[in-house]
């Protein structure tokens, strides 16, 4: 039984998403959560308000300080990550990339060794797909719009690879839809503002990509004349001609080639992989810090602040990006037994924490730390059955 309590889920998440938007949001939003959080100083657990509260739901704030897991726990995990996505969606009634849109695209992944993805979950997913269809199409080109709407349909494809492998019509309506977002250079608009999951127009581009990766034969399928097929197009020579902002872009850009290999995306896989196995800290995880300068995440003082932490700060490994890196390198289907993996893989194993995630420090706000709930999304996709979709030889560091 789920150690988080929740209820069933209500309607009309789409509309109450948009009037967030285009309301008083983002002025609170500011003023409670960013500002309270530009001091070098980590917050304490009482210092902070619960990371996700709804109704039943409660999960305690994140801190650097919560006591390590006795052992590694499959059902923790997916209790908090379940718990999380349920109250996010409740209450703020929208995707964020953060929360339930890298639940929406990790936890089909899971079925194979954790069972199928809740219902709600998909119920969730068309409820947003109905909402944003229903907007203006100059609607879905404003703020992080478009970068919504790569979550939406990477997490309906996510849905019918790992669930039905074969394609949806809803899926398929999400797909059409993101493109209506597409910008004219073949990226998606988002605005510099929460990295790293919410940090660029190429991140965005990204996980757009990852979308169509993941959707079942749905590119090879367009028919000849398909307006989508120019902007399909659009999207790959973004991605083959606009030079990687830095090595985290780049892991990402790893994990959509492994599943569309023929897009050549990636020149070749060792010369992308080399660069992971340098970046591994001594203790056999990664850090986030670590693959960016702090002016490449974004604008305003998010660098300055970055520059104030401490070298231990910088350098500490984190789930977030340890998660991600021992993830994807198994999609590309390097062997649980390559050394380095191996090693990346026992960090993880050795680092939950008594809730079922993973620590790691925000490169935003030292408030909520959401980016706990992505590094525990990896983490456990990292350590679980997880699909290889194509063989490829990777040499030992």
């Amino acid at each position: 039984m789920n150690r988080y309590a929740s209820k069933p889920l209500r309607n009309s998440y789409g509309a109450g998403c948009l009037e967030l938007r285009a309301g008083v949001f983002w002025l609170v939003f500011l003023l409670t959560t960013y500002l309270p959080g530009v001091s070098n100083g980590l917050l304490h657990a009482g210092e902070l308000p619960p990371q996700y509260a709804f109704e039943e739901i409660l999960i305690d704030a994140a801190t650097a300080e919560e006591p390590f897991a006795t052992q590694y726990s499959s059902e923790a995990a997916l209790d908090y990550l379940e718990a999380g996505a349920r109250a996010w969606s409740q209450d703020k009634q929208c995707i964020s990339c953060h929360t339930n849109g890298s639940y929406a695209l990790v936890r089909p992944m899971l079925s194979a060794s954790l069972g199928s993805s809740p219902e709600w979950l998909r119920a969730f997913l068309m409820e947003e797909l109905e909402a944003y269809e229903a907007k203006q199409p100059e609607g879905l080109r404003k703020d992080i719009v478009p970068t919504q709407l790569a979550y939406l349909a990477a997490g309906l494809a996510s849905w019918d690879r790992f669930h039905h492998q074969t394609i949806s019509a809803e899926t398929d309506r999400a797909l059409r839809l993101m493109f209506k977002a597409q910008s004219e250079d073949g990226s998606f608009l988002n605005e510099d503002c929460w990295p790293p999951l919410e940090s660029s127009h190429y991140q965005s581009a990204t996980v757009a990509a990852l979308a169509v990766a993941l959707a079942p034969a749905w590119s090879k399928d367009l028919m000849p004349g398909d307006p989508v097929t120019a902007k399909l197009d659009r999207l790959i020579q973004f991605l083959k001609n606009t030079p990687a902002p830095h090595d985290y872009a780049r892991v990402w850009l790893l994990w959509v080639d492994a599943w569309m290999p023929e897009w050549g995306l990636v020149e070749t896989n060792q010369d992308w992989v080399q660069p992971l196995w340098d970046l591994q800290n001594s203790d056999g995880g990664w850090s986030m810090r670590s693959f960016a300068d702090p002016e490449k995440w974004g604008d305003g003082s998010r660098a300055d602040r970055l520059r104030s932490e401490t070298t231990r700060q910088r350098q500490a490994s984190d789930g977030h990006m340890t998660g991600l890196v021992c993830m994807v390198l198994k999609h590309c289907a390097v062997s649980d037994n390559h050394p380095s993996l191996r090693r990346g893989l026992s960090w993880l194993e050795t680092h939950q924490r008594e809730s079922g995630r993973w620590w790691a420090r925000s490169l935003n706000t030292d408030r909520y730390h959401f980016i706990t709930y992505s590094a525990t999304a990896f983490g456990l996709a990292a350590l679980s059955e997880t699909p290889r979709n194509k063989r490829v030889q990777f040499s030992e560091p």
